[in-house]
């Protein structure tokens, strides 16, 4: 079936999302939180953009489900939806940059299309199974730089372990603390501008990281869980970078993360 599905009215969609969104940023109060994590503010924006999405893509494509970061999974499909209406919402309201909309298409297990819109600098990120990754409709790229050479984001639950991770890592390159929303710095690795993403024990759920785990991919980037060969978007630990960072960190001479560890 996603052979036959034109993903043109869905960026139209995120697109018109993001535009609604706008005007209210960092002009917008938080109306409750989800959890302890000052992060995890929810506005009446997230619960709008989610209800515009969820029912104009359900115009569209009837039969596929839906699953989204507010109201969680609304309709049961093997192929479906799953939605981030605003990642980032903390930097949203703050008037920070970084914040983004998000949609993947999920096909049984597995992600064949995902779409980012940031709608503050209006860079539209989307990739398709086997189509390549672009912004703004110009084909993007991992960038070629080695671990020494490269910039990387992590996402970690702090802990002895990740911490003895975390300090393994800036041995060999630059490590950024992650603190963009994932949306925005998966992005950033998927055009070249940042070499990998790394989450180990992070706090987010599916919705934050498949879609531009799947945009990483499509540029040309090697994608994967910790400690294996293969990648299943809802086990959230997972690195996302270039080839040869990828190579590096998981089978040279010293792997921080070797498959099977």
């Amino acid at each position: 079936m996603n052979n036959i599905l034109n993903f043109n009215p869905v960026l139209e969609l995120i697109i018109k999302a993001g535009r609604k969104l706008k005007p209210a940023f960092g002009k917008i109060k938080g109306e409750r939180y989800k959890g302890g994590d000052a992060g995890n503010i929810v506005t009446k924006l997230d619960i709008e953009t989610e209800e515009f999405l969820a029912s104009s893509l359900k115009e569209l494509y009837p039969s596929i489900g839906f699953k989204g970061e507010e109201s969680g999974l609304r309709k049961k499909a093997d192929m479906f939806w799953l939605v981030d209406p605003i990642d980032g919402t903390g930097y949203f309201v703050r008037g920070i940059p970084g914040c983004t909309n998000m949609i993947a298409l999920i096909d049984g297990k597995e992600v064949i299309f995902s779409a980012i819109y940031d709608f503050i600098n209006g860079n539209l990120y989307h990739a398709q199974k086997k189509q390549g990754a672009y912004c703004n409709n110009k084909k993007m790229h991992v960038s070629d730089l080695s671990l020494e050479e490269g910039f990387l984001y992590f996402e970690c639950d702090i802990n002895k372990k990740t911490l003895a991770e975390f300090e393994s890592l800036k041995k060999y390159s630059m490590v950024l603390s992650s603190g963009y929303p994932p949306g925005f710095e998966y992005a950033m690795v998927a055009s070249g501008k940042i070499e990998g993403r790394i989450n180990l024990d992070p706090m987010g759920s599916d919705y934050d990281y498949a879609s531009g785990v799947f945009l990483v991919k499509e540029a040309g980037g090697q994608v994967a869980n910790i400690g294996s060969n293969e990648f299943d978007y809802m086990n959230l630990n997972s690195i996302a970078a270039n080839k040869k960072v990828y190579k590096a960190l998981t089978k040279g001479e010293n792997p921080i993360f070797p498959p099977g560890s």
